[in-house]
């Protein structure tokens, strides 16, 4: 039996159902549940399904670089921080700016200057602090940007992973994404040995389309298979949507990683 634990994202998955149903359908299957917008459920009803959480969303509005959107941030850290307590949820993810609808970065940003870096590693600096204060784990996600989130600074897995080695703490790790990590960079393997001592979590759907695996170009048991040789033992969440069935999409995710 591999390693590491699987979870699923409740947002992408069972989308005919109430949220909370549809927590329930992945805890059935045997899987821990991933959550985004914790503002937006029922938290009281999330815990009475019995689910094991294992990433939800660290914040709610900011950015790394701006001096109000760091202290929205933080703010909106600290009460993220509480729902996980509640939740017993050991992970909270983060991006290099708030995200909108669509995933639209709120602030697009064209250029990232040297300063824009340095106040970002200063920000996750603090934001790592809290979590080893409240003995949880930050995880910053890679994004891509040529299909589904333009804009969004510090989104390359190079660009996260760079950010993560700076702060150099336990309590914040990449959130290391090889759908967006495939559409933007590529090599997966050699991306995921490079960055193994720094993941806090790997996310996973295929290209293009963004489903389940075994749906597009990227070679899901191979990157199992490397897993394995890396000794993971963290979380692979299956972040994506159904091509057809959502039980048959689950079945295709373990399948892939068993």
């Amino acid at each position: 039996m591999a390693g590491h634990r699987l979870a699923a994202s409740a947002e992408m998955l069972y989308l005919d159902r109430p949220f909370v149903d549809r927590v329930r359908a992945i805890h059935e299957r045997g899987l821990a549940v991933e959550i985004w917008d914790w503002s937006t459920k029922d938290v009281d009803a999330l815990i009475g399904t019995g689910a094991s959480f294992a990433s939800m969303t660290g914040y709610l509005t900011g950015n790394l670089t701006e001096a109000s959107g760091i202290a929205e941030l933080l703010a909106t850290a600290e009460r993220s921080l509480d729902v996980a307590a509640r939740l017993d949820c050991p992970s909270l993810n983060v991006h290099g700016t708030g995200l909108g609808p669509d995933g639209l970065p709120v602030r697009p940003v064209e250029v990232v200057t040297p300063q824009m870096w340095l106040t970002a590693a200063d920000t996750l600096r603090r934001l790592a602090d809290l979590g080893e204060r409240h003995g949880r784990v930050f995880t910053l996600e890679n994004l891509n940007l040529a299909v589904d989130h333009p804009g969004t600074p510090f989104a390359a897995a190079a660009d996260t992973l760079a950010l993560v080695q700076a702060v150099d703490s336990e309590h914040l790790r990449m959130n290391l994404d090889l759908y967006h990590a495939q559409i933007g960079e590529g090599n997966l393997i050699e991306l995921t040995r490079t960055a193994m001592p720094f993941v806090g979590e790997i996310q996973v759907a295929d290209v293009p389309g963004r489903c389940e695996p075994g749906t597009g170009e990227i070679n899901y048991p191979a990157i199992a298979a490397a897993l394995s040789e890396l000794d993971y033992t963290g979380v692979v969440g299956l972040e994506s949507w159904a091509r057809s069935d959502p039980d048959t999409a689950l079945d295709a995710f373990i399948a892939a990683f068993s």
